[in-house]
């Protein structure tokens, strides 16, 4: 068996009528989000250095970007922006078995590849979403050990691969050579995470243009390493300290992964989500207040403390304080929720937020899943003498705890009003609501454009 064989077999032979709804409605919901977070993007930090670096490569036609009415590019770097975009404020959506952030890779690389190529229809763009989510989560889920590479570019990557080849309409032996050449340009380090540096969303941006790089050149005609996968020197045997293919492999056709994916609710994180909705509820059912806490405790699985676990520093970075839950719990406290605009620098370089946050401390459990965000359990220690609790064995917009229909909407409206595009929110609603028929894909890419 060649695990890519049977992923590709199954991204291009996938028919429309046997993708269910359920797995229809997801593609196009977070499809919906993830373009409201792209345009919330094009006011992240580094942003426009991101947009004035693309524009050195080149300028160009096909290309549409997200929040920037009237910018073009290339559709490759158009790609490479948008991916930035839509990972560059941590608010796109997560699977959280496979560690990974499937769709600012995968959304970006569909949008060029529209671009370029001429009318796409909503099916077919979903279509190539749940085929391509297929690829990138299942290669997540394979995994048997904690991340040591970061999976939204790395396996990312494969996703987008087999999106765009879908959408193509490429052969069986070009995809297979497409994912040998996405071997070749496969990167993206937990160094970046670890540092809190905004190289996270750049390795997302090279992943979205590298997945249409690899297609274009195994579409010219050249040969690719065909167990680009499981070979001695594939992507899951460098990139994986362990992994089985078996299991997940049996699920194709069965198990939409689409559907397993969850929204943020907060510009964070995902591992900080538990943190902020635990202290909220303390915060409600027992009158916690930055003014009464003495000392705050989030014991969690140890990919928590992996991940969010740092302390707050000065100066702090808005990438850095995304990832630091002590600075997110702070901003709880203060405010009752995190926002896109609390990462600015007078929120980051507030000293009464910075004393706050040291009264936080994240604690690992002694959880063995590699993957888990819960159960976690947070405990406040009061002036009072009281100690309250609260545990969370769900994580809020996961499956088994989604957004309501409103509060996705106004997910969405909060995001494009952060970018200036509030008309924009009702017309691209409304698109979405009817997404699967439309005959051009492109109208929604291009409202998501601030074209209108």
């Amino acid at each position: 068996m060649n695990p890519a064989e049977v992923l590709v077999d199954h991204a291009l032979n996938l028919s429309w009528a046997d993708m269910p709804q359920t797995a229809r409605s997801a593609a196009a919901t977070f499809l919906h989000d993830t373009l409201g977070v792209g345009v919330a993007g094009a006011r992240a930090a580094h942003a426009d250095d991101i947009l004035a670096a693309a524009r050195g490569w080149g300028e160009g036609s096909d290309g549409r970007v997200l929040g920037r009415p009237g910018v073009r590019l290339p559709a490759v770097q158009a790609a490479f922006v948008n991916a930035f975009q839509m990972h560059g404020q941590e608010f796109d959506c997560v699977h959280e078995p496979a560690v990974l952030h499937p769709m600012a890779t995968l959304g970006a690389a569909l949008m060029a590849e529209c671009g370029r190529s001429g009318p796409c229809s909503g099916a077919q763009v979903l279509a190539a979403i749940i085929a391509g989510a297929d690829v990138s989560l299942n290669l997540g889920v394979a995994a048997t050990t904690p991340l040591k590479f970061f999976r939204p570019a790395t396996s990312g990557l494969f996703g987008a691969i087999a999106g765009v080849a879908r959408l193509k309409g490429l052969s069986r032996e070009t995809t297979l050579d497409a994912f040998g050449y996405g071997l070749g340009f496969a990167s993206g380090t937990m160094q970046a995470h670890q540092e809190g540096k905004p190289a996270l969303p750049v390795q997302i941006a090279n992943a979205a243009r590298a997945a249409m790089m690899a297609v274009d050149v195994a579409a010219a005609g050249l040969p690719g390493p065909r167990r680009s996968l499981d070979g001695d020197f594939g992507y899951m045997t460098l990139f994986e300290t362990a992994f089985d293919f078996a299991p997940v492999l049996e699920t194709l056709g069965q198990t939409f992964r689409i559907t397993e994916v969850s929204w943020k609710p907060f510009p964070t994180g995902r591992a900080g989500h538990g943190g902020i909705v635990a202290l909220q509820e303390l915060m409600a059912d027992h009158d916690v207040t930055a003014e009464n806490l003495e000392q705050l405790t989030w014991r969690a699985p140890p990919l928590i403390h992996r991940l969010v676990g740092r302390p707050a520093v000065q100066p702090m970075t808005p990438a850095y304080a995304r990832l630091c839950l002590p600075y997110l719990a702070a901003v709880t406290l203060t405010r009752g929720t995190v926002g896109l605009g609390d990462f600015g620098p007078d929120s980051l370089s507030d000293p009464g937020l910075q004393q706050l946050a040291e009264r936080v401390t994240v604690v690992a459990d002694d959880n063995l899943d590699p993957a888990a965000f819960v159960p976690a359990e947070a405990v406040a220690r009061l002036r009072d003498g009281r100690e309250v609790r609260a545990s969370v064995t769900t994580q809020l917009g996961s499956p088994a705890w989604p957004l309501t229909r409103d509060q996705h909407l106004e997910k969405a409206r909060a995001c494009l009003a952060f970018a200036d595009l509030d008309h924009v929110h009702a017309p691209l609603s409304a698109l979405f609501d009817r997404f699967e028929t439309l005959e051009d894909a492109g109208e929604v890419f291009r409202l998501a454009a601030g074209e209108i």
